[in-house]
C-alpha cells in the first residue's frame, strides 16, 4: 500500500509500502531534443519486457494547461479520454505504449501552485508561511506519486524544459527528494543532452553535456544514464570522456543519433545500446526477454513501401511542424497499414485563398482539412472542400474541417451564399454551424469546451460504419460549435448525410456525401486514437481511397 500523508505543517510526505519504481527523464543544453519521444521509447521497451508502466509529463510553464496556448508556441493540444488538455508529448506516450493516461499524467506549474493556494485559502497549513520548499515541492511529489499503485511497476516522469531554466527548479528539487522518500534503489535518473558537431573544428564537443550534468549535480541529482543526441557517430573516446567527467558508467552513455527514416526507429536504436537491460538491472526489475519482432516488421514496412500517395493538409498553423503532430502521425500509420509512403503537402489556407485551389491542389490524391480556431484562413479551407467535392478527390474533414464542409455545401449546393458559422458571422441568415447549447453561458476559455471521449452511433451501411466495423464508437472532442440540427433535413435531402450522431440524436458527429468516392468529415479528433501498429479506421479508409485514386490516375495515363 502507498499512503501519501500531508502533515498539517506540510513539512514532509510519508510514503509507505513502496513497490512502484521511478524513472525521471530530464534534458539539457537545448530544448527540442526529443525527451518525450525518448521517454515513450523507454516505456515501449519496458512494456515489451512485461513491465507495467505509467507515464507522466511535468511542464514548468505557469499556464494551468496548454488549452489556451497558441499552436505557434506550443504545438498541438493533445486531448485525453477524461477531457484533459495536455502536452503533445502525451501523444507519443499513447502511440508507443499502453500506459493509461489521465489528467494526472500532465501537471504544470500553474496547476501545482493553484492547488497549494487552494489549500492555503482553506487554512490547511494552520498559519504557516507557505513556501516553495516544502509546500510546492511536496505538491509536486504528491502529483508524481498519484500514479503509483500495486498494478504499476514503473512510473516514467518527463520534466519539460532544460536544466538551468529558473521555472524548472522546484520540479528538479522535488525529484531530487523522491529517492529520499522511496529509496535511491527505486529511482533512476536519465538525462538527455546534445553533442554538437563543429564543422570548423571537425569534431564533436562534449563540454555542453559536461556543463549540463554539472548543473544537475549541483542541484543534488546524479544521472544514472546519459542519452546523447548526435548528428554523427560519437566514437569510443568521446563516450569514455563523457563517462569520466559526468561520473556515469561507460555502458550508461547511450548514443542516440538523428533518425533517417522515422521516429519509430528510436526504440531499436536504444535496444542496440542495451538501454532496456541497463534499466532492468539498475532498478532490479523482474523482466521477460525482449521481443521486438513486431516493431522490426513495422519498420521494414516504413523503409520499404510498395506504394506512394500524396495528401494535401490545408491548415491554419502550417509554419509550426508540431501544430498538427497527431494528424501527420496518423497519416503515417495509415500508410504503414497499406504499405504506402504518405507524402504530405502542407498548405497554408491563406495561400490557397490567394493562389486558388486548382494551382495549389492540382495533382494531390487526397485532401485533409484539420481543426483550428478563428477566422483567418477559413475561406481557403472552404475553397479546398469545394475543390475536393467537385473534383471527386477523397476528402477528410476534422473538427473545423467538418464545419467548413457544412458551410461549403450550404453555400454552393443548398444555395445559401451567406451561410456561415456563428463563430465567424453571428448575423448570418443561415447559421449552419452554431454554438453548442451548453457553451452559451460560458465566459472562461480554459478547459470549458466540449472535451474528452463521447459516444457516437453510426448509420448502418455508411462509410463510417464500414471503416469502424461497429455501430457504436467513442471518440475525443475539443470544440465549442456544432452542426445546426435545424438544417439537417435540408442537407439530407441534398445528399449530405448525417451518418454519426450522439446517442440521443441531438448532435451530428459525422457527415458523408452519398455520391462521392470518399467524402467524410467528423466533429471529433480521430488522430488522438491512432497508433503505428493500429491505424485509426477513418485515416486508414481515407488513405486507401487516396491510394485508389492515385492508381486510377496512373492507369489512365498509360
Amino acid at each position: 500500500m502507498r499512503l501519501l500523508h500531508y502533515e498539517r505543517n506540510a513539512i514532509s510526505i510519508v510514503t509507505t509500502g513502496v513497490n512502484t519504481k521511478h524513472i525521471f527523464v530530464t534534458g539539457g543544453v537545448v530544448s527540442s531534443l526529443g525527451k518525450g519521444l525518448t521517454s515513450a521509447a523507454i516505456g515501449l521497451l519496458l512494456e515489451r519486457r512485461g513491465i507495467r508502466v505509467r507515464m507522466q509529463k511535468l511542464d514548468p510553464y505557469i499556464n494551468v494547461d496548454p488549452g489556451t496556448m497558441s499552436p505557434y508556441q506550443h504545438g498541438e493540444v493533445y486531448v485525453l479520454d477524461d477531457g484533459a488538455e495536455t502536452d503533445l508529448d502525451l501523444g507519443h506516450y499513447e502511440r508507443f505504449t499502453h500506459s493509461l493516461l489521465s489528467r494526472d499524467s500532465n501537471f504544470t506549474t500553474g496547476r501545482i501552485y493553484s492547488r497549494v493556494i487552494e489549500r492555503e485559502r482553506r487554512g490547511e497549513y494552520l498559519g504557516n508561511t507557505v513556501q516553495v520548499v516544502p509546500h510546492i515541492t511536496n505538491e509536486i511529489k504528491a502529483s508524481i506519486r498519484k500514479l503509483a499503485g500495486p498494478e504499476v511497476d514503473v512510473i516514467i516522469t518527463e520534466l519539460g524544459g532544460t536544466v538551468g531554466d529558473i521555472e524548472g527548479l522546484p520540479f528538479l528539487e522535488a525529484i531530487r527528494q523522491i529517492p529520499l522518500d522511496v529509496g535511491r534503489q527505486n529511482c533512476l535518473f536519465v538525462h538527455l543532452t546534445l553533442i554538437p558537431y563543429l564543422k570548423a573544428a571537425g569534431e564533436a564537443k562534449t563540454k555542453p553535456t559536461q556543463h549540463s550534468v554539472g548543473q544537475l549535480r549541483q542541484i543534488g541529482i546524479q544521472p544514472d544514464v546519459l542519452i546523447v543526441r548526435t548528428e554523427r557517430e560519437l566514437g569510443r573516446d568521446n563516450a569514455e570522456k563523457i563517462a569520466l567527467f559526468c561520473n556515469v558508467d561507460k555502458n550508461a552513455v547511450i548514443e542516440e543519433p538523428d533518425k533517417e527514416f522515422s521516429i519509430y526507429e528510436v526504440p531499436l536504436g536504444l535496444v542496440d545500446h542495451g538501454l532496456d537491460q541497463l534499466i532492468v538491472d539498475k532498478l532490479g526489475l523482474k523482466a521477460e526477454p525482449l521481443d521486438m519482432s513486431q516493431w522490426q516488421d513495422l519498420l521494414h514496412r516504413v523503409r520499404n513501401p510498395e506504394h506512394e500517395v500524396t495528401i494535401a493538409v490545408v491548415g491554419k498553423y502550417m509554419q509550426h511542424k508540431d501544430a498538427y503532430k497527431s494528424i501527420y502521425e496518423s497519416l503515417d500509420h495509415a500508410g504503414i497499414a497499406h504499405s504506402s509512403r504518405v507524402l504530405v503537402k502542407r498548405i497554408e489556407a491563406e495561400e490557397l485563398e490567394r493562389e486558388g485551389p486548382e494551382s495549389v491542389l492540382g495533382g494531390v490524391d487526397g485532401i485533409l482539412v484539420p481543426g483550428g480556431f478563428g477566422m483567418r484562413g477559413i475561406e481557403g479551407k472552404i475553397d479546398a472542400v469545394r475543390y475536393a467535392r467537385e473534383a471527386e478527390i477523397p476528402f477528410f474533414g476534422i473538427c473545423l474541417g467538418m464545419q467548413c464542409a457544412v458551410v461549403e455545401f450550404a453555400r454552393n449546393v443548398l444555395g445559401y451564399p451567406d451561410a456561415n458559422s456563428t463563430e465567424f458571422a453571428g448575423d448570418s441568415e443561415h447559421p449552419v454551424i452554431c454554438l453548442l447549447e451548453e457553451q452559451k453561458t460560458i465566459v472562461d476559455k480554459g478547459a470549458t469546451m466540449r472535451l474528452g471521449s463521447h459516444p457516437c452511433r453510426l448509420e448502418p451501411g455508411s462509410r463510417a460504419e464500414q471503416c469502424y466495423a461497429s455501430d457504436l464508437i467513442h471518440e475525443r472532442h475539443r470544440h465549442r460549435y456544432e452542426f445546426n440540427s435545424e438544417y439537417r433535413a435540408r442537407f439530407q435531402d441534398a445528399g449530405l448525410l448525417a451518418t454519426g450522431v450522439s446517442p440521443d440524436g441531438s448532435l451530428v458527429e459525422i457527415i458523408e456525401l452519398a455520391d462521392h468516392p470518399w467524402f467524410v468529415a467528423v466533429q471529433f479528433h480521430p488522430e488522438f486514437k491512432s497508433k503505428p501498429q493500429s491505424a485509426h479506421p477513418l485515416f486508414s479508409g481515407f488513405v486507401e481511397a487516396a491510394l485508389n485514386r492515385h492508381q486510377q490516375r496512373i492507369h489512365a495515363a498509360l
